[in-house]
């Protein structure tokens, strides 16, 4: 569960995944938005295009209507024939205009109503705005929806007013189909165009991405000792970071180079004077051995100086070229004993650090292996969960466990262990721990000598 979450933050922590979400988000959200709008304003419209049809209507109607004695007087046809024919969809009725206002949503007798009404039923009631006045709504007329324009006038007939009100009634299945039309290929083609949006927005944003890969690509290429430098053509935005990137890398090349240099000169002048007073006669064997062991501190300390250690920038080391030149080194060394070594190295192992600190290291490890050693030598090098595991065994009597933390410790003496393993051990013990990594000795569980186990954590 807790390297499923850490797998999701690592993901929502990516530039990538962060752009094609907000992405999609967008169109997700934005699109059905607009659609709606689009979908509103469009119905608006066409409701407001059925209003100016019925109120053109209200226009020819009233202007052949007709008012003598205080009688509407209307002709048989009309002008539309939608409203000479029965259940056309367009109907039209004359109604009087309540003098009560309490009595303004009572239908009374229509006055006149068009051929077109004559087989269906009025509803209860019908709106009666006021003289001048229009309204616009909805009603029901044989359990069908249909738009209703009611609109108030009044007649003059011998000085006294004649007031009525037209209420045109038209059918809301045409005005329904196109609105649902509008809709269906409004989404369809919004769902094309959000499908269209989302590739487009895919690739433009891997395209504008892709120098970062590219910087991603470059940087393990230089982590696993394939490149020095990275020298791919990158945008002016990232011109400067891989600039500097690349000074640095050349920087501390050199400065490593030139602390090993100097060290090295320290060393010979240190050992040369140490060799002419040990080589003077008439010496004690106490001093003998206090010089003796002078050379080995001085080797030692160096040997720990020199490491390269858990710093910024490694080159990777490919595992396999290491063990392989080791081997082939300490075959011929050794070659009276006629060893066997038994080789189980990963080819994609890389150790992220200096190839001499590994060689030091293995080198160390192996030429113990190989004193103690019967017959058989066994190497296993395999990548676990971003860690590195080396593991060396031999055949040989192996190591007691009361000797094993006394040899990695630091002024440990040779002859104070098994003999086959000497002072190289605490330098590799102390290598190993500039790399935040660990080393242990065991018992080897096939050979059943002794199984050295180097663990280097490089997740980070």
């Amino acid at each position: 569960m807790k390297n499923l979450i850490t797998t999701r933050f690592w993901q929502l922590n990516s530039l990538k995944v962060r752009l094609l979400l907000s992405t999609l988000i967008m169109t997700v959200v934005m699109l059905p938005i607009i659609g709606f709008t689009l979908t509103n304003a469009f119905e608006q419209q066409l409701s407001l295009a059925v209003k100016n049809e019925l109120k053109a209507y209200s226009y020819s109607i009233l202007t052949v209507a007709e008012v003598e004695n205080n009688q509407l007087l209307m002709p048989e046809l009309l002008l539309e024939n939608q409203f000479n024919v029965s259940q056309s969809g367009l109907y039209a009725v004359i109604t009087p205009l309540p003098k009560d206002k309490l009595l303004s949503d009572k239908i009374s007798k229509p006055l006149w109503q068009s051929p077109s009404l004559l087989t269906l039923a009025l509803p209860a009631s019908l709106p009666s705005p006021t003289v001048g006045q229009a309204l616009f709504s909805k009603i029901n007329l044989a359990e069908q929806s249909h738009l209703l324009y009611s609109f108030s006038v009044s007649f003059s007939d011998n000085e006294q007013a004649f007031e009525v009100t037209l209420h045109l009634i038209k059918d809301q299945q045409e005005f329904l189909k196109a609105l649902n039309d509008f809709r269906q290929k409004l989404f369809t083609w919004l769902l094309v165009l959000m499908a269209v949006f989302i590739v487009v927005q895919i690739v433009w944003l891997l395209w504008t991405l892709k120098p970062l890969t590219v910087l991603t690509h470059e940087l393990e290429q230089i982590e696993k000792g394939q490149k020095k430098a990275l020298d791919a053509s990158y945008p002016v935005e990232l011109q400067q970071v891989t600039q500097q990137l690349n000074v640095l890398l050349l920087t501390e090349e050199n400065q490593r180079k030139r602390y090993r240099n100097a060290l090295s000169d320290l060393a010979h002048s240190l050992k040369n004077p140490l060799a002419v007073m040990q080589s003077q006669a008439g010496i004690s064997a106490s001093t003998s051995e206090q010089l003796q062991l002078i050379n080995q501190i001085i080797e030692h300390q160096l040997k720990r100086a020199q490491s390269a250690g858990q710093s910024s920038w490694h080159l990777g080391v490919p595992v396999s070229q290491v063990v392989d030149k080791l081997i082939s080194t300490l075959a011929k060394i050794y070659q009276d004993k006629a060893l066997f070594f038994d080789l189980n190295v990963e080819i994609s192992a890389i150790f992220k650090g200096d190839e001499a600190d590994l060689m030091e290291m293995l080198g160390n490890v192996l030429d113990n292996a190989c004193k103690a050693a019967k017959h058989k030598v066994a190497i296993k090098v395999v990548v676990d969960s971003k860690q590195l595991i080396i593991e060396i065994a031999d055949d040989g009597s192996g190591i007691d466990k009361s000797l094993r933390a006394l040899i990695l410790s630091r002024g440990g003496r040779a002859d104070t262990y098994q003999a086959g393993h000497g002072i190289g051990l605490a330098i590799v013990n102390d290598l190993v721990s500039s790399y935040q990594g660990q080393l242990f000795i065991d018992k080897s569980s096939v050979l059943a000598g002794a199984a050295f186990t180097l663990v280097f954590d490089f997740s980070s």
